[in-house]
């Protein structure tokens, strides 16, 4: 029975350490904050590992919290796809919190405390099998979000947060506007049962819930930061601090998460005459999202701007390549987001390191000052470039490779083959004069004497070295998304493990 608590367990480490970081520990509280905070993310990944190898062995764990079963209890489900997100974000946070344990936690109140509360959101977004409680964790992942945004003060991050958290109120009006309107026509909220509902519906009915369909994609294009809701992603991740902005790539892909299992499993090819309800509008959407991420990133003049738009970007293709709604277009994607996710927040974090090694230049790519561990930045550089460009060996070119793979199975190379193949060039361009603006045509002179941590630029090779894993064991990632997009098109197994109609859901695995 033991395996089936694993699945709070995400929730409970990072809500517990939050809760304990919160105490006065006496005159100098932070050494025990960070404690707190590195052994926390520690068992966060030793129980990620855990879900995935149980998940690989049992399908999907279902935790009915207080003994309710679905569909009038709670209920977190663990498959593939959500071990997958779960295991990803512990492997992203790690590195990112060493990182921010050298001096950057310090330039606001409980940073700490607040980066866990972030964690438990993103968790239980991940992990929970009902709608409400989906938002319910939205929010708090949000609301944590706001706080760590403004980490550091100053007038451009409170003005970018006052974007970002006008257009999640707006968002979260809707999303509650969208499950009112879904439980209306269904009786229920919890994502099985909604599925085989959704199934049944017809006239007014079907017509009401495609409406509150539509809306929920809305509010997940918020999320994911989709065109033409995708503004408050650049001003947002380039105006915040790096350590914040790398935790926030795992931020887009909740988004994706979401409208991937909604859009596949309730709304998927068995839901009658909803079936594939958006899929035009994510299609057509995605593409644009690319067009306008390539354009940001040529326009950019500023590394951290740059590296925003380059999510822009992921995010376009990921979105124009879940629209095909097949298994080999969702195992693409969910490759392509785990190497997107980790050269992202190393990029992140390598212009958080440059621009404090650049003196007032800082992130803006242009000639400067030769900075103190010049060298070391610039192999750095190059191996992200290569990974996110998409060029052999790295993993940047396996997950494109599997896209325009997936996209020559349909009817829609024409468009996206092109669009990526250019937008690919636009990166090779403006990550290749980044290059040589800020590490080969430096300033003369002495180099700064600004030396980052070691623990910092270790924190960023961790990061890197997951693209260069990802090559290594690309065969076995591979089949692993295979089996999850398997899973998720299918959707039988998770409705029948979710609803106690057989003994696998009342013994919770």
């Amino acid at each position: 029975m033991w395996p089936m608590h694993l699945a709070i367990l995400p929730i409970l480490i990072p809500l517990f350490a939050g809760l304990l970081q919160l105490l006065q520990w006496g005159e100098n509280p932070q050494p025990i904050r960070r404690t707190i905070g590195i052994i926390a993310c520690l068992l966060q990944l030793v129980v990620s590992i855990a879900l995935l190898l149980q998940v690989q062995q049992h399908n999907i764990i279902v935790y009915a919290l207080g003994n309710w079963q679905a569909p009038f209890g709670i209920v977190l489900s663990v498959d593939r796809l959500s071990s997958l997100m779960v295991l990803l974000t512990a492997v992203l946070a790690l590195p990112v919190l060493l990182y921010a344990c050298f001096g950057i936690d310090n330039l606001g109140s409980h940073f700490q405390a607040l980066f866990q509360f972030q964690l438990m959101g993103i968790y239980g977004a991940f992990l929970t099998g009902d709608l409400f409680n989906l938002f319910v964790f939205f929010e708090v992942l949000l609301i944590s979000s706001y706080a760590l945004l403004m980490h550091g003060g100053g007038k451009f991050r409170i003005r970018a947060c006052l974007h970002y958290v006008l257009i999640n109120l707006a968002g979260s009006a809707l999303f509650l506007i969208a499950l009112g309107i879904l439980y209306g026509s269904t009786g229920t909220l919890n994502i099985a049962d909604m599925a085989q509902k959704v199934a049944l519906l017809q006239g007014d009915d079907a017509a009401i819930a495609k409406a509150g369909a539509l809306l929920l994609l809305v509010v997940f294009g918020i999320k994911a930061a989709i065109l033409p809701l995708h503004f408050w992603l650049p001003q947002a991740y380039s105006t915040t601090s790096g350590v914040v902005a790398a935790l926030f790539a795992i931020m887009t892909k909740v988004g994706i998460y979401a409208i991937a299992r909604v859009y596949t499993l309730i709304f998927g090819a068995n839901a009658g005459v909803l079936a594939m309800v958006g899929n035009d509008w994510i299609w057509v959407l995605g593409l644009l999202t690319l067009v306008v991420g390539a354009i940001g990133v040529m326009s950019s003049r500023d590394l951290r701007m740059l590296v925003a738009y380059l999510v822009v970007i992921s995010v376009g293709t990921m979105m124009a390549t879940l629209s095909f709604a097949n298994e080999r277009a969702i195992s693409a994607v969910f490759f392509y987001l785990v190497h997107s996710t980790l050269i992202t927040g190393a990029l992140f974090l390598l212009a958080d390191v440059m621009s404090a090694q650049r003196g007032k230049t800082a992130s803006r790519i242009v000639s400067g000052r030769r900075m103190a561990q010049h060298s070391l930045l610039a192999v750095m550089f190059f191996v992200a470039a290569i990974a996110v460009i998409g060029i052999p060996p790295l993993s940047g070119f396996i997950g494109k490779l599997f896209i325009l793979e997936a996209a020559r199975m349909g009817n829609e190379t024409a468009l996206l083959w092109p669009i990526i193949l250019v937008s690919s060039l636009v990166v090779i361009i403006t990550m290749a004069r980044a290059g040589s603006k800020m590490f080969w045509h430096t300033l003369s002179g002495k180099p700064g004497d600004s030396k980052s941590p070691t623990g910092q630029l270790v924190a960023i090779s961790l990061l890197l070295s997951g693209s260069v894993l990802m090559t290594v064991f690309a065969q076995p990632i591979s089949e692993f998304t295979t089996q999850l997009a398997t899973d998720l098109v299918d959707g039988s197994y998770y409705m029948q493990a979710v609803l106690p109609t057989t003994e696998v859901a009342t013994h919770g695995y």
